[in-house]
């Protein structure tokens, strides 16, 4: 009776609300018990007095002991962290009155900076993962604290959960590191690589934290990415290596025959017919060159920059592609056949570009073909792109655009070579075949700029088969 009793009217199991009321009232209920003792009060009347003291001090107790409940419950709540609205209690104490407003102040208070805490640590965070270059804080012990997205995103998601040696396997980094850590030394800079399957060239700055810092966090590690710059520089110097070589060549014949011209054959016109025909020739060549180079840099500046437009009609640049190249083909005795699906989606793409593609693709097949035989263009829809070092996402719907000859087989290492920059297979030189080396190498960054595929197979069944695969979607 007296537990259902407390639940009605909200007392807390332990709140001793009777004590407290019986308490408040014994000296009361002992005069009374004396001067009935003493027949000076008669003990009815005692009684009742009695009675009416203990109900005034429940009277008196009850509201106060709920308002005590309700702070002592609001005060454990913003304790154990839940969010809660602030009380309102009508409390005619000024004491109580102060005791919540003060709670109510603090809370708010404490609730603003867990606010301003929040967010800016958010805007941080933000901040952090925007940048491209991998940053990480690590405590005393090497262990990484924090790391941002670029850091997360090229040494694993749960780096937060490793010491710096585990994900860095450099000797050289781990000592300039512990150099830091051990007060040794305020800041380290260096260059190292990390082994395979990364193969990379890093340049790391390791700093230590100033004094006034707060946390577990004593120093800050920020990582940059060298390979891609080497490999540009590299590819820079090889490429201006290689152009002038091919200009040399083709400079010695004119500025040879300009001087022969001049001098033993300046009278003697069938010489003179000849070196000027040899000298268009090399001239032509030259041109074909530089338009080639300029174009190849044009490509690779935007290599970063995938296109935007949206190409919808595929089948008609493969037509104008073959009929352009149809009086050249028709000249060695060979057909240019064209097989297309029907209802070929939209892709993304420089319309230009893929013209080129094509046309450069179609151009090697007329030139290394065997005579007599037929060149085939085919597009088709495909289920996904073959997977390639450069290509991060394969699973996506694609359009296939294949271009066969039936020329002799090329050897597997070799097919390998195709694309790079001047690289001309020997047989093709023998047979004194013009060509610059720089129309696949143009073919393969168009296709990586537009995120697709170039692929080439070749056997003696079938000759020579280049395919190029552009996504439907990015």
């Amino acid at each position: 009776m007296f537990e259902k009793a407390r639940k009605a009217l909200g007392f807390e199991k332990n709140s001793q609300f009777a004590t407290k009321v019986l308490v408040l009232s014994f000296p009361t209920a002992l005069v009374f018990v004396i001067l009935a003792a003493a027949k000076l009060v008669d003990p009815l009347l005692a009684i009742i007095s009695m009675a009416s003291v203990v109900m005034f001090n429940i009277i008196l107790l009850f509201p106060l002991t709920i308002q005590l409940q309700q702070i002592k419950k609001y005060i454990t709540s913003i304790a154990s962290g839940e969010k809660i609205e602030e009380i309102s209690l009508h409390i005619s104490e000024t004491e109580a009155k102060d005791i919540v407003d003060a709670v109510n102040a603090m809370h708010h208070f404490w609730a603003q900076k867990t606010f301003d805490l929040e967010a800016q640590t958010i805007s941080d965070t933000a901040v952090l993962d925007s940048l491209p270059d991998p940053i990480m804080m690590i405590d005393r012990n090497g262990n990484i604290l924090g790391a941002n997205l670029s850091a997360r995103n090229n040494f694993g998601n749960d780096i937060t959960e490793k010491c710096i040696d585990r994900v860095f396997g450099s000797n050289n980094f781990i000592r300039a590191v512990n150099k830091v850590l051990s007060q040794e030394s305020n800041s380290e800079n260096l260059v190292f690589y990390l082994p395979a399957p990364a193969d990379k060239k890093l340049y790391a700055h390791i700093k230590s934290l100033p004094w006034i810092s707060k946390g577990k966090a004593v120093a800050v590690i920020s990582v940059y990415d060298l390979t891609k710059s080497l490999k540009i520089e590299k590819m820079q110097s090889d490429f201006v290596a290689n152009a002038s070589h091919e200009l040399r060549t083709p400079l010695s014949v004119i500025s040879g025959f300009i001087e022969t011209l001049q001098t033993s054959a300046k009278d003697d016109p069938d010489a003179q017919e000849k070196f000027l025909s040899i000298m268009s020739e090399q001239a032509k060549y030259m041109s074909d060159l530089i338009e080639n180079l300029l174009s190849l840099s044009r490509i690779e500046l935007n290599q970063e920059q995938p296109p935007e437009n949206i190409i919808t009609d595929l089948s008609e640049i493969v037509n104008d592609v073959a009929q352009a190249l149809n009086l050249k083909a028709n000249s060695r005795n060979m057909n240019i056949e064209l097989s297309c699906d029907n209802n070929l989606p939209q892709i993304v793409g420089d319309r230009a570009q893929i013209k080129q593609v094509i046309h450069n693709l179609t151009d090697n097949a007329t030139k290394y073909g065997l005579s007599d035989t037929n060149i085939t263009i085919t597009v088709k829809n495909v289920d996904k792109i073959p997977s390639s070092p450069n290509i991060k996402e394969t699973d996506i719907p694609a359009v296939a655009i294949s271009v066969n000859n039936k020329g002799p087989k090329i050897d597997a290492d070799k097919l390998a070579r195709l694309t790079e920059r001047f690289y001309r297979l020997q047989e093709h030189k023998d047979l004194s075949i013009k060509g610059t080396g720089l129309g696949l190498a143009i073919a393969k960054h168009i296709v990586l700029r537009h995120r697709g595929n170039l692929t080439v197979v070749s056997n003696n069944l079938n000759g020579t088969t280049f395919t190029v695969y552009l996504p439907v979607r990015y």
